[in-house]
């Protein structure tokens, strides 16, 4: 009996616009070469794209002979997504263009264990006046991108187990926008939107990468195989509560004792400090005790990155990554932290894990939540799939 073969399916108007927004500048003639599409067909799916204003012209590139070819150009003022990385004292906030880019920004400290109903309401009205802050008022809302410290439930948008944020499990975050946008609310780990941040940003040729967030809390997001990795339980990268020799008795505000983070992190470097006299409240404060010369800030930061090192290594052997990236407060006092991270992790993983392994800051610094939740936001509302379906689902 002789099979026929299927027709290839046709690419649909969003993927089109994938290209487009991957080449940030393309004509309609290498759009076909890469689809495969006829010149017509091409030049449908490009009207359609021009009317959501996620395509537009832009001036005539230099040909070789006959008609300049015109250059289509990803629009990335055609509409904006808001950016909310919440934290355990502080949220960062941000508004930006489609491309990513942080148009306005603000922080918000707060007082640590407020719940959901207490800071949500406060967060929403700064990022509805951050429309007045970049001039955007009255630009189309694509969508929001949030991150919470701690395992999250992307399908419920709710934190599935935060042992840091008491109050927000199981609460979904979406309801509390819906004053202010009825546009998409995405949301995951801490961690995991600066490793996209970062992937994004200037280390994609790091297909394997291990993104350590060393804040208030400790966490890692994992690109394996160019691709973010969450678990079974989309736990994975929750390293600051292994448990670690060196914490043994030590209680941590999980309820545990043992902890990593209870010894290495930002909210135990405070409190030790605190006892010792210190006026500090923030692991930004240590920072900023730390350039200023403190003897006992610079050799707590220092301990820190030996006790991650030490637990990190195991993490080095087993996945090898080409690139181990330090986020969060601590890459504030990078220099300090690293050598005495660089001192375990080359003295316990092996030398084979080692010998390429390039140890760095992220590129995006202290922006790279912000940049990270409104990544995660864009890779949604833009995916092919969302914008085939603001054009009705007409496949052209």
């Amino acid at each position: 009996m002789e099979v026929m073969a299927l027709p290839a399916v046709s690419p649909t108007p969003g993927e089109v616009f994938a290209v487009i927004r991957d080449h940030r500048t393309v004509t309609r003639a290498e759009i076909g070469r890469i689809t495969g599409l006829s010149r017509t067909a091409v030049t449908a799916r490009v009207t359609a794209l021009e009317s959501l204003g996620l395509v537009i012209e832009q001036d005539q590139a230099a040909s070789t002979g006959g008609r300049p070819a015109a250059q289509l150009t990803f629009n990335v003022d055609a509409g904006v997504v808001f950016a909310a990385a919440i934290g355990r004292s502080r949220t960062q906030l941000a508004l930006c263009s489609l491309a990513g880019d942080i148009l306005a920004s603000s922080e918000v400290d707060q007082e640590p264990g407020m719940g959901p109903d207490e800071l949500m309401p406060d967060l929403v009205k700064r990022l509805d006046a951050l429309l007045d802050d970049s001039g955007r008022r009255g630009t189309r809302i694509f969508g929001v991108g949030l991150s919470l410290p701690g395992t999250v439930d992307q399908q419920s948008g709710a934190s599935l187990d935060s042992p840091n944020m008491g109050g927000w499990d199981g609460v979904p975050l979406a309801p509390y926008f819906r004053g202010l946008t009825d546009a998409p609310v995405l949301m995951d780990n801490d961690a995991n939107v600066i490793a996209l941040a970062e992937r994004r940003g200037g280390l994609g040729e790091f297909d394997d990468m291990l993104v350590v967030k060393a804040s208030t809390g400790l966490g890692a997001g994992l690109i394996m195989g160019g691709r973010l990795q969450r678990g079974a339980v989309q736990a994975a990268g929750e390293f600051g509560h292994s448990k670690t020799a060196a914490a043994a008795g030590v209680p941590c505000r999980c309820g545990d004792t043992g902890c990593l983070e209870a010894i290495a992190g930002g909210w135990a470097l405070v409190r030790d400090l605190q006892r010792d006299g210190h006026p500090v409240g923030h692991l930004r404060d240590v920072v900023t005790l730390a350039h200023s010369g403190d003897a006992e800030a610079r050799r707590m930061i220092r301990e820190s990155g030996r006790h991650i090192g030490e637990v990190l290594a195991a993490a080095v052997n087993l996945l090898n990554p080409a690139a181990l990236v330090v986020a969060g407060d601590m890459v504030g006092a990078y220099d300090v932290f690293v050598a005495g991270m660089r001192e375990t992790l080359y003295g316990n993983a092996t030398a084979l894990a080692t010998r390429t392994l390039q140890i760095m800051p992220a590129i995006h610094r202290e922006r790279s939540s912000m940049v990270g939740c409104a990544i995660t936001a864009l890779d949604h509302v833009l995916s092919p799939g969302a914008v085939d379906a603001a054009l009705g689902n007409a496949l052209l």
